[in-house]
Parts: structure tokens; sequence; C-alpha cells
């Protein structure tokens, strides 16, 4: 499964609010979320490309998620660029990793 960078993805889940509907575990494209004990469970938050997928389909707050940034923003401008993966967050926009 596809890891982006680590320790930078903005995804945020607070259990208290699932109420175990699945929609997160069947729109995530990276499989972050699965069920467990009637909840859903993040399994790896560095497998998480910030689409916003889960954000849009959970309606009961129990995620949030930065969409369009960290992880994918930098995965794309470094495609872009034909470098290392950056999101240019700090002054010269050349900043490794992400905000």
């Amino acid at each position: 499964m596809v890891k982006y960078l680590a320790n930078v993805a903005t995804l945020e889940y607070d259990p208290e609010n699932c109420t175990g509907c699945q929609r997160c575990v069947e729109v995530c494209p990276h499989q972050v979320f699965v069920m467990e004990d009637k909840r859903a469970r993040v399994t790896d938050r560095d497998r998480c490309m910030e689409c916003g997928a889960c954000v849009l389909n959970c309606e009961f707050g129990a995620i949030s998620v930065d969409a369009g940034v960290g992880c994918a923003a930098a995965i794309i401008t470094g495609m872009i660029t034909g470098g290392e993966p950056v999101c240019g967050c700090d002054s010269d926009g050349k900043s490794s990793g992400c905000c």
C-alpha cells in the first residue's frame, strides 16, 4: 500500500462521534479506515492522501482533514517540479515535509 510523507497528514478522527456507518471505509481509496468493534479505526495515518472523501461522507463529524494540502500537495508539487516532495509552506517555497 502506498504511503506518503511520514507524520504529516492532517487527518483527525474522533471515535466518540463515529456511529459505525462504514462510509469512510467504503470511500477511502487507500484503506486508511477499517471497522473494528462496530466503529471505524484508523489503520495508518501515513496512507492518507488527504483527498477528503471520508470527510465528505461522514455525517457525524468524526473525521476532519484539510483536503488538498499536506502529503497530496507535496507529492504533486514534487512530480511537477521533478524534485523531492515539498509543500512550499516556508518563505522560500522549498520546505521539505508539510506545514
